[in-house]
This record gives structure tokens, sequence and C-alpha cells, in this order.
């Protein structure tokens, strides 16, 4: 399956980003924690170069924790700031203020020493569709300034929101990028739900998801749908078949229904109902 998506939306958004970056001390750069490599467009850091950089591993509490830790290490060895937060939760949202202040600390020390007081920092909020930007900004501010959705393109426009005396926010459209480097990158955004499902094939998706899970995850993948290993080198297919039967994904005739059993695996695997999954890892 060829895994591409880059809706006419994206060249405008990534064009106002270019326009507002002059008036940015920050970026804060949302990443999926279960693919934080492959879910950061590259465009941002040519587009934050001289500024100062906050990553936030989103979504983190449907990653494997040990991973977290090792990309963690990898971004701070990279030169970034970066923390493990979810969005939905709150979790490690009160960190980031201090973070932001460490951060940009030499710009708050020049206004200083220039007697400007309470300027707030201006950040960008920027990620790839349903990275969790929105959901972030609610939580943080601690009011709904931003709309949600459980979907990419949600957010068309840009908005400036005010967080406090110390800090603005600039919320941007999620954007990727016109071509992937691999199909592999695209493969790992549908799966995580950074594509729009209707352009997919999902029973294509669900066998390369399975395929992975039996090489890293395979108790959680087995326990999730009680199958049984009986001695045998499982396939995909052989998986599927019996995620059909123990989840009575049947259409007329008792023939398998293999795109709902698909979509089933898909969405256990997008909420965290299979496990604590992540789907790249740096070496550490």
């Amino acid at each position: 399956m060829n895994y591409q998506w880059y809706p006419g939306h994206m060249t405008k958004a990534k064009r106002m980003m270019q326009e507002n970056i002059s008036l940015i001390d920050l970026v804060i750069e949302l990443v999926d924690a279960r693919v934080p490599l492959s879910s950061r467009n590259p465009d941002i850091d040519e587009l934050g170069k001289n500024k100062s950089r906050l990553i936030l591993l989103n979504k983190s509490d449907l990653a494997d924790p040990r991973v977290n830790q090792c990309w963690m290490k990898y971004f701070k060895e990279k030169g970034f700031y970066v923390l493990e937060v979810n969005a939905k939760t709150g979790q490690g949202l009160k960190a980031i203020q201090g973070m932001v202040r460490e951060a940009c600390k030499e710009k708050i020390e020049r206004d200083r020493k220039r007697g400007i007081k309470n300027r707030p920092v201006r950040a960008i909020v920027v990620g790839i569709p349903n990275v969790g930007k929105s959901t972030f900004i609610n939580s943080f501010a601690g009011k709904a300034c931003t709309k949600t959705g459980n979907k990419p393109g949600v957010t068309k426009g840009k908005q400036w929101i005010r967080l406090n005396k110390e800090l603005e926010l600039l919320d941007t459209p999620g954007i990727l990028w016109p071509k992937f480097e691999s199909e592999e990158v695209g493969q790992k955004l549908a799966m995580i739900g950074s594509m729009n499902d209707e352009i997919l094939q999902m029973t294509e998706l669900a066998g390369d998801l399975v395929t992975y899970l039996l090489s890293h995850y395979r108790s959680d993948l087995l326990g999730r749908y009680q199958i049984a290993e009986e001695g045998q080198a499982l396939t995909a297919q052989q998986v599927m078949e019996t995620v059909c039967e123990n989840r009575k994904c049947y259409k007329k005739g008792q023939e398998p229904d293999y795109e709902k059993a698909a979509a089933l695996v898909v969405e256990d695997f997008r909420s965290g109902r299979i496990g604590r999954i992540t789907l790249e890892e740096p070496a550490c």
C-alpha cells in the first residue's frame, strides 16, 4: 500500500507557520511517543532553526515505558529539552512552565537587561495531525481554547492563546510533509491514526501491525485475543482468522469479516487495549 496523504490545506498551514516564525521564541513540538521519529515533520527543524526547542512525547501512556526512557535520552543528547506527557490526563504538564523558563532563559535575561518586564515567551505548538496539539493546549490552559477530535485535520487555522503573564501559545494545524522518506514511515503514521482512514486498506494495515506485534509484543497480542501458541509459528493471517472467530466478526453465512476484524485490531492498538506498545526505538 502506498502511504501518502497531503491535503491542500497543509500547504497553506506551512506557509502560515513560516510567516509567523519571526514572532516566536520557542518551538514546542508534540510527537507521538509510540513513533517519536516517524511523527516528527522534518520541515520543523528547518522552520525552528535558531529557536529554543522543546519536544513533548505525547500519548506516553500508550507507549512502552522502557522505550520512553530511551527516547528521552536520545532527544536530550540531540540538544532538545524533552518531557513525557499525556495531554488527555494532564500528566507531565506541570513541568512544562519551568522547562519553558529554562529553554528561554537567555531571552528572558535579555528582556530583563533592557528593562522589558512581563513580556511573555511566545511559543508555537507544532506537530503532525492527530498527535494531540489541541488537547494539549486545552489541558495546559485548563479550559477549552481549541477544537479537538480523534481524527486528523480538526485544527484548520492559527490561534494565539494567552495562558498566563509568562507564556503565549500559537496553535497551528497539524501538517505532514509532501513525500515520506520511506514507506515504513507512512505505514507507522497510518497505524497511529495520523492519516485519513478512508484512504487506507485496513486489512493490509492490520496485517502489517499484527506482524510487528508478533515479533515485538507477542504476549500482549495473544493475550488480548485469547490466542493459544500450540507450539507452532503463528502468521498474521492465522491471528486475524482467530480474531474473527473469537470476536464473532462474520458476514452473512458465517464468512469471516476480515475488514471488521482489521478495524477492531487497529483501534485496540490505538487505544492501548492491546498494551503499551512502541513501534520504533533508538539504540540504547
